[in-house]
């Protein structure tokens, strides 16, 4: 636990609520995509650079290498959410978190930057979370509509990053490896992780570094995730010609190009944390961390998370602030609006501690964007519930309904910070009066 210098006795419900947003708006500042690749291109050395910077946090990383690196800096591609060229990058937008036909030319044009890297220079790839689909090469018989459909359907049926990047990299020309292997020189890569457990194998669907998974490992997702028949023929023919060895597997470490490929995660959700537990310090709380990742089902996950920090809280002194960070998923069974931490957030209200007391916490996406929404994720708190009956709203309907944007708006407890420019997951923050 860390602690504060001064102890303050109790705090009122709109002070927790300042308060909380000002905590969660430190952690996303503490993962600045910009800065974090300005110190890790600090003590780069070497001669020419070429660079492919993809996922949401794209741009801000390619501004970060560029101001570094300088003249050495040769040309660039941007892959983003939003096109938007400066200097000698150009930038084409991608679609996220389905690909699109912008998905498809921006993998075809970063193949081709990597296959256009000179023998003196090195390839540098800016990676972070969404890069998946913003950056999309069908393999041999696989059309975009085909994965298209396939991540739609494993979003749907809940399907986590590992598993729906499992299947993504054999569904693929540029992931799992594919791209390091088209440069004949040095591949430079740093990664921005919003993967818990920061696997690069797993983030962006690691187009840079040996892939340890298997079609074997791909086609029993889709039994997983809602059963075979369900995705396109072509989708299911591949996976299968891949496990009776008739298509070549993605690369692994073997590969001679890949034992050329250096990678190294710069920001991670534990960059978050302690954004916000300093700046939870500064306002005079105690502070735990919780460091064990908040996963699985959304609605779930929330109610096991409040048994823990009730738990924790017991003893400690207040204000208290717990902070933690994951990444959770919802298995959409409504026809609702909503994204994963508004849903955290009203199973969270629902499954209210009464040992609580005053309290407020929020759930959001570090990128800015929860869900099919323009919200960042959600606040409840000791009144959350209260409020809903005096204006008639049913949290379990909304709930059950997976409709958490439409409760959340009628409240005024949507967080809106709009797109940050960077991504490490999700991070929750619980004050406790």
């Amino acid at each position: 636990m860390v602690g504060s210098e001064t102890d303050t006795l109790t705090r009122p419900l709109t002070d927790l609520r300042t308060d909380l947003l000002a905590i969660v708006r430190a952690g996303i500042r503490a993962v600045d995509a910009a800065e974090l690749t300005r110190q890790a291109l600090a003590d780069v050395r070497g001669g020419a650079f070429r660079s492919i910077a993809a996922g949401k946090a794209a741009l801000p990383m390619a501004k970060g290498a560029a101001s570094v690196l300088k003249g050495r800096l040769k040309a660039g591609l941007v892959v983003a959410p939003t096109a938007e060229r400066f200097g000698t990058f150009e930038s084409i937008a991608g679609g996220h978190p389905v690909p699109d036909e912008g998905s498809e030319r921006a993998g075809r044009r970063a193949l081709e930057v990597a296959e256009g890297v000179a023998s003196d220079e090195t390839l540098l790839i800016l990676l972070s979370g969404g890069a998946s689909a913003l950056m999309a090469v069908p393999a041999d018989g696989i059309s975009l509509d085909d994965k298209r459909a396939t991540t739609a359907l494993m979003l749907r049926a809940g399907a986590d990053i590992q598993a729906l990047n499992t299947v993504r990299k054999h569904l693929s020309a540029i992931k799992g490896g594919w791209l390091a292997n088209r440069a004949a020189g040095p591949v430079l890569t740093y990664v921005i992780s919003d993967v818990v457990g920061d696997d690069v194998s797993v983030i962006a669907s690691g187009p840079t570094v040996a892939d340890p998974s298997t079609f074997a490992d791909a086609r029993a997702l889709l039994d997983r995730y809602g059963g075979a028949s369900a995705y396109p023929d072509a989708v299911v023919a591949r996976l299968d010609r891949g496990v009776r060895g008739e298509t070549p597997e993605t690369p692994k470490p073997v590969y001679p190009r890949l034992v050329k490929s250096d990678v190294h995660v710069i920001g991670s959700r534990g960059g978050a944390m302690f954004g916000a537990a300093a700046k939870a310090v500064g306002l005079g709380y105690h502070v735990v961390r919780l460091d064990g990742a908040v996963v699985g089902e959304a609605r779930d996950a929330a109610q096991a998370h409040l048994q823990v920090v009730s738990a924790t809280a017991r003893g400690q002194s207040r204000p208290l602030c717990v902070v933690s960070s994951g990444e959770t998923t919802v298995t959409v069974t409504g026809p609702g609006k909503g994204g994963r931490n508004q849903e955290f957030a009203l199973a969270a209200a629902l499954a209210h501690e009464p040992g609580f007391g005053t309290y407020a916490l929020a759930s959001l996406g570090t990128d800015g964007i929860d869900g099919p929404t323009d919200a960042a994720g959600a606040i409840v708190d000791s009144t959350t519930l209260a409020r809903a009956g005096a204006a008639n709203l049913t949290p379990h309907t909304y709930l059950r309904e997976n409709d958490s944007y439409p409760f959340f708006a009628a409240l005024g407890d949507l967080i809106h910070t709009g797109p940050t420019g960077t991504n490490v997951g999700d991070l929750q923050v619980i004050l406790l009066a």
